[in-house]
């Protein structure tokens, strides 16, 4: 084989391996990308859900109390009428009301509930009862307490309120007023976090298989102490 040839034949050989390569590199750079894709929508939900928290407590600041849910899916507006129970204190974010987003990063509607002695003008300090809990799951995969208890009482307050996203798969609402359909089975946490007026699941994401099925919501919540500490400050507490 003359030089010439040989120099063809190992630049195509070349340009193969180069094609190849990124070719490899492209799979590569997509399935990176679609998880740190997926990781940064985690990070702006979570940063959402912070924000909405904060809007939380400056509304109870500047009003004397916390706010109602949503009207609706569609108006962000608190519920004109003050609560008859925990289930008519339990829905969508007030974003509207709030002056937040109140969808997370995959369009999903935040979910709010409050104990309606919170919502109600003026708080009593010495008299209220907060009245959500928020429960986990032990090493044993057992329901456990993260905030609250079994009673709630004066002297063993339980939280004020609680607000969560939906996470990407299975359940929620989207801004236009849709719900997502539930396509999985044992999903009993995030059914329960869907369903329920005061008990709520909160753990690290996981898929089947595992204690409480699959789980990708993300909660936080607001203590009787930050409450009070913001309208203290705000000289808005009784």
């Amino acid at each position: 084989m003359t030089a010439p040839a040989q120099r063809q034949r190992g630049a195509a050989l070349l340009l193969l391996v180069a094609v190849l390569g990124l070719g490899a590199a492209g799979l590569l750079i997509g399935a990176f990308g679609r998880n740190t894709g997926e990781a940064a929508r985690q990070q702006r939900t979570l940063l959402t859900v912070a924000q909405a928290r904060d809007a939380l407590l400056g509304f109870a600041a500047a009003n004397g109390r916390l706010p109602r849910p949503a009207a609706s899916a569609l108006d962000g507006r608190e519920r004109p009428a003050d609560c008859a129970g925990d289930a008519d204190c339990s829905g969508f974010l007030p974003w509207v009301a709030l002056g937040v987003t109140g969808v997370d990063a995959w369009g999903k509607l935040l979910r709010y509930s409050v104990t309606p002695e919170m919502a109600r003008a003026p708080i009593v300090s010495f008299s209220a009862v907060a009245n959500r809990v928020v429960l986990g799951r032990d090493a044993r995969g057992e329901l456990m307490y993260l905030a609250g208890q079994d009673l709630c009482d004066v002297s063993a307050q339980c939280l004020p309120a609680v607000l969560f996203s939906q996470g990407r798969e299975r359940f929620g609402t989207s801004a236009s007023g849709v719900r997502q359909i539930n396509t999985a089975r044992g999903n009993v946490d995030e059914a329960a976090n869907d369903s329920d007026s005061r008990r709520y699941v909160s753990r690290p994401a996981a898929q089947d298989g595992v204690p409480g099925g699959a789980f990708d919501d993300m909660l936080a919540w607001i203590t009787v102490p930050a409450l009070y500490q913001r309208m203290r400050a705000a000289r808005n507490l009784p």
